[in-house]
């Protein structure tokens, strides 16, 4: 797949921001991508995907993407009659609203596609407001289904299922079950788990964007309060609002604009999903499944990854992902992130935005903010953390929960064009 092309990326800052609706957040993340694209309006988006999670808890429970719209179709900066698709996946929500904007491109649909991920998770002095959009995630029909799969994985796992302790979500939970697991069977450690988490940390105190601008040292991951053993604080991303966008386009839509347009432009040479399901604690996760598409699609191997962003909700999922991703042996995930491989001054870089824990997890904008951060590193333009090497990167984004796999995971592969 290489005639789809991101021409423009955005990205807000993240974090606790009570003051910006998300009609503020939709303007603000809109206006820099046509910024970014060289465009003055957006006459030429013949179509728009609008990704977000929380919506409903603030009682916009429908047509979501064109109520946030509304004003700027009114002020002349977004055109009047674009279709725009609604798009929910949990966390995997904007990397669904992105591969849906590539199949329109790839399919000839269109010329100019649109994808956008809107969300606020903080609502100040209401944390059950804040609860209720992350239990979306997972089953609420059938309920004792995955109770009674978390209470036999937490036997194996050595770790009892606990649901939300002080401070800690169902999910992180979940994630603490199998970093338990992995410490258990492979013997990965909390240090290798906090050394993930002290690295992205300092990433994210090179990030404007991130909502921890902070470093953690590996001891101070350590010693930081309790979540769910062995996760602490440190080691789990916060919750916060954002938003996050992309504007793809095609071949022939790029050739004819200037050169500086076309030496930004980023070519995608793979995006895949899979869907999850109740598997064995030992048994490979939908991200490899997804990521062995991807290389197939993209006629690449794990080797030819110069860096990636993956979606390390707790940073165990470094860990874990880097096994997943075909990056190590399955088993050695703590050892080759513990060697300072993961770095920005390894052989493979991970979450040089900081990652979740760092950067920030506004759940239905994330999986575009990866792309984001993806696409000023193969451009050049990271500053103090650009990559040595940036010519081909790679995105993880899971979403929701289905036992320990995620519900979803969208897998991007993307190069830096050469016009």
């Amino acid at each position: 797949m290489t005639n789809a092309f991101i021409v423009g990326v955005a990205c807000t800052t993240f974090g606790k921001r009570p003051g910006s609706s998300f009609k503020d957040l939709t303007r603000e993340v809109y206006s820099e991508l046509l910024a970014d694209a060289g465009l003055f309006d957006g006459e030429q988006i013949e179509q728009a995907w609008f990704g977000n999670c929380g919506m409903g808890s603030w009682g916009q429970r429908n047509i979501r993407g064109q109520v946030c719209f509304t004003p700027l179709v009114r002020d002349g900066l977004f055109p009047e009659r674009v279709g725009m698709i609604n798009v929910e996946g949990g966390c995997a929500t904007a990397s669904m609203a992105f591969q849906g904007a590539v199949r329109d491109v790839v399919s000839g649909h269109t010329q100019v596609s649109l994808a956008i991920g809107v969300e606020k998770t903080f609502v100040p002095n209401d944390p059950a407001k804040t609860l209720e959009i992350f239990e979306g995630g997972i089953d609420q029909c059938d309920p004792e289904e995955w109770r009674a799969y978390y209470r036999a994985a937490g036997e194996a796992a050595g770790k009892p299922f606990d649901t939300g302790g002080e401070g800690g979500t169902l999910f992180m939970d979940t994630y603490a079950m199998q970093a338990a697991y992995h410490m258990k069977h492979h013997g990965s450690t909390r240090e290798q788990i906090a050394f993930a988490a002290s690295k992205n940390h300092a990433m994210g105190a090179l990030n404007p964007k991130a909502q921890y601008r902070f470093e953690v040292s590996q001891q101070q991951a350590l010693d930081d309060r309790m979540v769910s053993w062995p996760l602490t604080r440190s080691m789990c991303s916060p919750i916060g609002d954002g938003a996050a966008a992309a504007l793809v386009c095609s071949g022939e839509w790029l050739r004819q604009q200037p050169m500086a347009v076309q030496e930004r432009a980023v070519a995608v040479r793979a995006s895949v999903l899979t869907g999850g399901k109740y598997r064995a604690l030992d048994e490979v996760s939908l991200a490899h499944v997804a990521a062995q598409r991807a290389y197939q699609q993209a006629g690449l191997t794990p080797q030819d990854i110069q860096l990636a962003e993956v979606h390390d909700a707790t940073s165990f999922c470094e860990l874990y992902q880097a096994e997943m991703l075909g990056f190590c042996p399955i088993g050695q995930g703590g050892n080759y992130v513990a060697s300072g491989a993961t770095t920005i001054a390894g052989e493979r870089p991970i979450n040089l935005s900081g990652g979740l824990v760092s950067k920030g997890h506004p759940v239905g904008a994330t999986g575009l903010s990866m792309l984001y951060e993806l696409s000023t590193q193969l451009r050049g333009e990271a500053g103090e953390r650009q990559a040595r090497h940036a010519d081909i990167a790679m995105a993880e984004n899971g979403g929701g929960v289905i036992g320990f796999d995620e519900a979803a995971c969208a897998i991007t592969i993307l190069q830096r064009h050469r016009s």
